[in-house]
């Protein structure tokens, strides 16, 4: 069974009891959070397709930490003018585990 999910803006394809990556959620690690976008249920080729969300299906998760991305490098130049530029960045990620996809 899994279920197609919007979390913050991005859909995830998530399974019963896996660990999956998501944008920084504002709670804390350890408590339970609930998704209401889902916008895909398949249960064992039963597929319920939402429009655009399916009707009581919920997504239930667990909070594990929060962590950061590997680092990303800017590089910027200019030939011919000795404009160099070098920024990095490192996205705030969440790590969930989906407890219960409930249909």
């Amino acid at each position: 069974m899994y279920a197609i999910v919007d979390i913050g803006g991005f859909q995830y394809k998530v399974e019963k009891e896996g660990k999956y990556f998501v944008g920084r959620l504002n709670q804390e690690e350890g408590s339970q959070v609930e998704f209401d976008n889902v916008l895909l249920v398949d249960n064992d080729g039963d597929v319920k397709v939402g429009k655009p969300t399916v009707d009581g299906a919920k997504v239930s998760a667990k909070i594990i930490s929060h962590a950061k991305a590997d680092k990303k490098t800017v590089f910027k130049k200019k030939r011919r003018t000795g404009f160099r530029v070098k920024k990095g960045h490192r996205q705030p990620l969440t790590q969930i585990e989906i407890e219960d996809i409930v249909a």
